[in-house]
């Protein structure tokens, strides 16, 4: 029979993980200090040790992915408190399911990383699509290791973050038990020279290129309380902060593009409406197009479509962008029949919105085509890749973030719009009703952000540019496939070396 372990190892590992979990979501926005994340998961790897059950082992992923994810996305408690604390489940079992397939003895070090990474990558697309909020990318935007999204995306640099924090543990184990098994400390080694060899990758790897040409544009924020739904603000009053932060523009501004957030104009149809009049009043004065969000309706009301569009100084709609991504729960609810059937609270969307088909770019009337996302689209690399790829200059992301209270959505949304830039070597223009509006270069900077709640315009001169990075090109697909590769081959090293020798 098994020998049970001490209470005290019995709480202390647990205790260890949750803990450690929790250092990984204070590594992120709003809190974040990036160092956080590598000694989280290095906290982790010590409470998973090296002989422990798979249950056990199982335990603790789930207390390791509790602690991430409902600290790091406290925000959905606003939307739905059941929802919250169902996601949370799930996203934490994702972990569960990784120590599930993870091997066990010295090849763990190369298993467990990548069985982790791969559950990070399964919550980027499942469930709805998936829930890329409070990742381990946010949590080193502005740390040394960032430039690994260049090369690979988010998911490669979670991966060296997992890898760097369990193989650093596993090599003070060699060094203090003073091993001398060729396995255990072949895999750690090796995985430390692969992260190396990714971070040379880094100082090598294309950013993209100036083209040589600029775009002056303003990112306009018209205020209001935050923490307020539409609910409880009319549309129209949304609308007119809006106008009046535009009239506050001078007409001799030189501008090439101004930006409004998202679905700041709410009008059963946008074409020949009196706002369209207005918005080409304000484009006219200027001498500028305005990129605007509009929400309008579909099937004779019974739906809704989000939107931006471009409007020229001559009234003319020229672009337009219908957001492909949509908010599960936010913006539509999956299941709604079954949810209501059990008496779920789904009436406070009453109408679902419709999702776009079209590919994600503008064009401006000078034919400077742009990469846009809209709000939350801007935590889909993918999103922003496929604009980029078809000849996007620079990004826009209009937003809003005006019915969360807190800044844990708005901080990792700018965290998001500076892993963009970087990965795809590209500027950012983000705009939000009530903040933050920001702009960030294709280093990853953040050039200026409004504070919360005020009325602001941001001006600057953006650089255009163009060229791919390695990330662009190749997407997340190869590393994935990379992933479960090197899975494979731990797992299969795990059980070779422990099977019995005839």
């Amino acid at each position: 029979m098994a020998t049970r372990p001490p209470i005290h190892e019995r709480i202390a590992r647990p205790a260890l993980a949750l803990g450690a979990g929790t250092l990984v979501a204070l590594s992120m926005p709003p809190w974040g200090f990036w160092p956080l994340a590598i000694i989280g998961v290095m906290l982790f790897e010590v409470a998973l040790g090296e002989g422990l059950s798979r249950r056990r082992r199982m335990l603790l992923g789930f207390l390791f992915g509790a602690g991430w994810m409902y600290l790091g996305m406290a925000w959905m408690v606003q939307l739905t408190l059941p929802g919250y604390l169902v996601a949370g489940s799930v996203f934490a079992g994702f972990h569960v399911l990784a120590e599930l397939v993870a091997p066990v003895g010295p090849w763990r070090v190369l298993g467990r990383p990548a069985a982790h990474t791969l559950a990070e990558a399964l919550r980027f697309s499942f469930p709805f699509g998936g829930v890329p909020l409070a990742t381990l990318g946010m949590s080193q935007v502005g740390g040394p290791l960032v430039g690994v999204v260049r090369v690979g995306g988010v998911i490669l640099l979670t991966w060296v973050v997992f890898q760097l924090g369990m193989a650093l543990v596993d090599i003070g184990r060699i060094v203090h038990d003073r091993r001398h098994d060729a396995g255990a400390r072949t895999a750690p080694a090796a995985a430390l020279g692969v992260i190396a060899a990714i971070l040379v990758l880094t100082l090598v790897a294309p950013q993209g290129r100036d083209t040589g040409e600029t775009m002056r544009i303003a990112a306009v924020q018209g205020g209001g309380e935050q923490g307020t739904s539409a609910l409880e603000v009319p549309s129209r009053i949304v609308t007119e902060r809006h106008l009046e932060a535009t009239r506050s523009i001078a007409a001799d501004s030189g501008l090439d593009l101004v930006l409004w957030p998202e679905n700041t104009i709410d009008v059963p149809t946008f074409e020949g409406s009196e706002i369209q009049a207005a918005i080409a009043a304000e484009a006219a004065r200027l001498g500028a197009p305005i990129a605007v969000g509009i929400t309008e309706e579909r099937e004779g009301g019974a739906r809704r479509i989000n939107s931006q569009v471009v409007v020229t100084p001559d009234g003319e709609i020229v672009s337009r962008y219908d957001k492909v991504r949509r908010v599960p729960f936010g913006e539509y609810v999956p299941l709604r029949g079954i949810l209501e059937a059990f008496g779920a609270p789904v009436g406070r969307i009453g109408r679902d919105a419709v999702a776009g088909t079209d590919p994600a770019v503008l064009d401006l009337p000078d034919g400077t085509r742009l990469s846009v996302v809209i709000s939350w689209e801007v935590f889909f690399a993918g999103r922003v890749r496929e604009g980029v790829k078809l000849g996007a200059e620079a990004i826009l992301n209009p937003t809003n973030g005006a019915s969360y209270t807190g800044t844990i959505v708005q901080t990792q949304q700018v965290a998001s719009s500076r892993l963009r830039a970087i990965e795809t070597g590209r500027w950012v223009v983000q705009a939000a009703p009530t903040g933050f509006t920001a702009i960030v270069d294709a280093d990853g900077t953040v050039r200026q952000r409004t504070a919360v709640s005020e009325r602001n315009v941001l001006y600057d001169t953006v650089e255009l540019r163009e060229g791919r990075t390695w990330y662009t090109d190749i997407g997340d697909g190869p590393v994935i496939v990379g992933l479960l590769g090197l899975l494979g081959v731990s797992i299969w090293f795990s059980r070779r070396r422990s099977s019995p020798k005839t």
